[in-house]
């Protein structure tokens, strides 16, 4: 089964979509009327796929897209009227993490949507099959996480009225939420990280997340190592601790 979240604000798309992805008879379906609930979902419902529409209240398109990249990396289709070819909305969009999208049509939506549907069916499997490389937005997810905010980040600002959406509404683990009160706190928290690399490894590192070791709880500490025997073409294992 591959599990499919439809994120739209519309009661009449939603119910379209998740009708005509039932009917396939291999789709679990879920549906949010917004990027602040489909972050909600996320966590629970581990989608396989995720259709995004752009404009939506409460947290739109784009904003949702930024922080799922971030925080849960899973493939998106963006599906919107504003995501046509060459617009800045899809552009926007690709770079900040989708791997498709779909133009949605105007009009006699429920005639529109039976000549769509082969098309977006389509688009949606194949998605279902991409696993987002680990590597992408790696040194914002790094930063993020150390709670260092990146200069010149691409992630959005997103309020709901005058309260910001806290992490609680963002499908991470109670364990992936107390990370940041406890650096706030001053609490320890015990773990080690370790990157693995090439030659080239080190340098990189450095350049990607300038200052990021020393936010790291405890004692932390780095250390590299070059093999003189290495299997391949591997070349070096660069570590980093953080007891």
């Amino acid at each position: 089964m591959i599990k499919l979240l439809i994120v739209d604000d519309s009661p009449l798309m939603r119910k379209l979509l998740a009708t005509l992805f039932k009917a396939q008879g291999d789709f679990e379906v879920a549906v949010a009327r917004d990027g602040a609930e489909a972050l909600s979902m996320i966590g629970d419902f581990e989608p396989d796929v995720v259709t995004l529409d752009i404009q939506m209240p409460v947290m739109d398109g784009l904003a949702c897209l930024d922080r799922i990249m971030l925080e849960r990396p899973c493939p998106v289709v963006m599906f919107s009227s504003l995501t046509e070819a060459g617009a800045k909305e899809t552009l926007d969009a690709i770079e900040l993490g989708a791997v498709d999208f779909v133009t949605k049509p105007e009009g006699a939506i429920s005639l529109a949507m039976d000549e769509l549907s082969p098309l977006l069916i389509e688009k949606i499997r194949a998605a279902a099959m991409v696993r987002p490389r680990s590597i992408v937005r790696l040194a914002e997810r790094v930063r993020r996480l150390a709670g260092e905010a990146a200069p010149g980040t691409r992630s959005r600002a997103v309020k709901t009225g005058a309260k910001a959406i806290s992490g609680a509404s963002s499908g991470l683990s109670e364990r992936d939420r107390a990370a940041p009160r406890a650096r706030r706190s001053g609490a320890s928290l015990d773990g080690i990280v370790l990157v693995g690399t090439s030659t080239g490894g080190p340098p990189l590192w450095t350049r990607s997340c300038p200052g990021c070791l020393p936010r790291f709880p405890g004692r932390s500490s780095s250390r590299s190592t070059c093999p003189r025997a290495s299997p391949g073409r591997w070349r070096g294992v660069s570590m980093v601790f953080a007891p």
